[in-house]
């Protein structure tokens, strides 16, 4: 079976276009774009995650600020930090790079981001709105798979898709989408997990398996059913003896297994990975827009 490789890295340089015409025209309203991204501690993870997206602002005009905070801070002063980007009309989308010390509790802090301001779309308010299909932002990684499909022509219209994972930054809003009224959405979808008894005959039953279980190279051949569209989110470093690093990156999905028996499947790296820095540049232009909007 010829199979197809879904590139993330290919997908979004066509969005970036579009991200970029758009930019030009707030820049000829006097706006430009502004992100900033609180990192609390020095997670390693974090920190590369953070350059990339700083890279990428620069590299499309858009404003960002990087805040670097000790992982001692108190709450009250993150808190206040907050407040200072919720009042800060430069920024017009933040986020807080997650996971935060164990001192500082989580979901006070993402109810105190402004919902307007939010463009990683954790907010309550925003993931209802994601929910009932009224959404102002999309969360990056999801969004960025659902983009994948739409701009690679495959459609989901009527598709089983098999969520393989239940987190809230990946499987439950990746589900909603998939569920929704209209292109990107329309199927039957199915959320399989860690406590989920007979996995695999799940699994073997969809056309578009989309797999964030966090288990590097989990989904093996004789887990999919031949010709399905595998998107895979997971990002995971193993040892490897003939890599010059002496390690590797591989997905939650087998890619070398199952390469032959399927219709398109996404790699790693290269693919979903770059759609999430996408989704969130596209959420910072469409918040500044909005404040436009806003105004008038």
């Amino acid at each position: 079976m010829t199979c197809s490789l879904i590139k993330g890295t290919d997908i979004s340089a066509g969005i970036y276009d579009e991200i970029r015409d758009r930019i030009a025209k707030l820049r000829e309203c006097g706006v430009v774009p502004g992100l900033a991204a609180v990192m609390v501690g020095n997670d390693p993870a974090s920190q590369v995650y953070v350059k990339a997206k700083e890279k990428k602002c620069a590299e499309l005009g858009i404003r960002s600020e990087m805040i670097y905070l000790s992982d001692n801070i108190t709450e009250e002063h993150l808190l206040s930090k907050i407040k200072q980007l919720n009042e800060d009309k430069m920024i017009h989308g933040y986020l807080i790079q997650l996971p935060l010390p164990d001192h500082i509790d989580t979901d006070k802090i993402i109810n105190a981001i402004d919902p307007k301001k939010d463009v990683d779309c954790f907010h309550p308010e925003n993931v209802g709105r994601m929910l009932v299909g009224d959404h102002v932002f999309l969360p990056a990684t999801p969004g960025g798979v659902q983009q994948m499909l739409i701009r690679s022509g495959i459609s989901t219209e009527g598709k089983h898709i098999v969520v393989v994972g239940r987190s809230n930054i990946v499987g439950k809003p990746m589900a909603a989408l998939m569920m929704q009224r209209g292109i990107g959405g329309d199927a039957t979808v199915t959320v399989v997990h860690s406590k989920s008894k007979n996995l695999s005959e799940i699994t073997r039953q969809a056309d578009i398996l989309i797999v964030s279980i966090g288990k590097p190279l989990y989904i093996k051949k004789d887990m999919i059913k031949e010709g399905a569209v595998i998107i895979d989110v997971g990002v995971n470093r193993i040892d490897d003896p003939d890599s010059p690093k002496g390690t590797r990156l591989v997905g939650d999905v087998d890619f070398d297994d199952i390469k032959d028996h399927v219709s398109a499947i996404t790699p790693v790296p290269g693919g979903v990975g770059p759609m999430t820095i996408c989704t969130l540049m596209d959420n910072v232009v469409k918040a500044a827009e909005l404040s436009i909007q806003a105004q008038k």
